[in-house]
């Protein structure tokens, strides 16, 4: 199972701005990618061809969306369908981003939605789960993680070839904060989402990869992706250089 060193640049960067940094990543990183790693960039969607443009052809390289709607087209404003990810060049989408979730208002029933339609238009979905800081100090960690799993993943077959779905797991109150959930706590919600999505997919779930996000730089990296049940990172303020990447990429 290759590592999936994801980035996710949120709203930053303009087109011209995308292609420096994709192209700064490449010449840092692309030469020495080791064979059991895969990275992703998720720009803007105003960026999403241009970045695609710069990796054409470098083996590894992956871009992906930020969102997408759960239908194929129609009169939904201000949305974005898998197929025009797809037509992008995109390879992945992400659905349920704790900053959808909490700042833009999206529920459970509607990110399973994006997830079913997304793995079912083509796309490899990285479904995001995570805990605010205030169930955590109540104890619900694994009733939250549960509940994001379960309906997140209602609509998902069974038989999904789990390379093209991930699950990550990002703390809510480590997303850009600068706190990082310690190694127990990493290991003891990985293993959850390992045993729920068990209880879920059967020995399938052996193979989906569990990404963890949260305050991911250069300095912490290694030590995270070390960790069992760690298939990868999420990395959002650290992924917007290209040099801080790199180094995480090669961690």
């Amino acid at each position: 199972m290759k590592k999936l060193m994801a980035a996710n640049w949120k709203m930053y960067k303009t087109r011209e701005e995308a292609k420096a940094t994709a192209e700064e990543l490449l010449k840092l990183a692309a030469s020495s990618l080791p064979e059991d790693r895969e990275v992703l960039v998720c720009p803007p969607f105003t960026s999403l061809g241009v970045v695609s443009e710069v990796f054409s052809g470098v083996p590894g390289f992956f871009v992906g969306g930020q969102d997408f709607y759960f239908r194929e087209e129609g009169a939904f404003t201000g949305e974005i369908a898998p197929g025009m990810l797809l037509d992008q060049g995109a390879h992945f989408g992400l659905t349920g981003h704790s900053e959808r979730r909490h700042v833009i208002g999206e529920g459970d029933e509607l990110v399973g939605k994006k997830t079913a339609f997304g793995l079912a238009s083509g796309l490899s979905v990285i479904l995001c789960i995570g805990e605010l800081i205030e169930e955590r100090r109540a104890g619900r960690v694994e009733e939250v993680l549960e509940r994001q799993l379960r309906l997140g993943l209602a609509d998902v077959p069974n038989d999904i070839d789990p390379e093209r779905l991930c699950v990550a797991y990002e703390p809510v109150w480590a997303i850009g904060t600068g706190e990082v959930a310690g190694p127990r706590e990493i290991l003891e919600a990985h293993a959850f989402v390992r045993k729920t999505m068990v209880a879920m997919f059967g020995d399938n779930a052996n193979e989906i990869r569990i990404l963890y996000g949260g305050s991911v730089k250069p300095s912490n990296c290694a030590e995270i992706i070390a960790l069992d049940n760690v298939d990868g990172v999420l990395v959002g303020g650290a992924s917007l250089q290209g040099e801080s990447f790199s180094q995480i990429v090669l961690a």
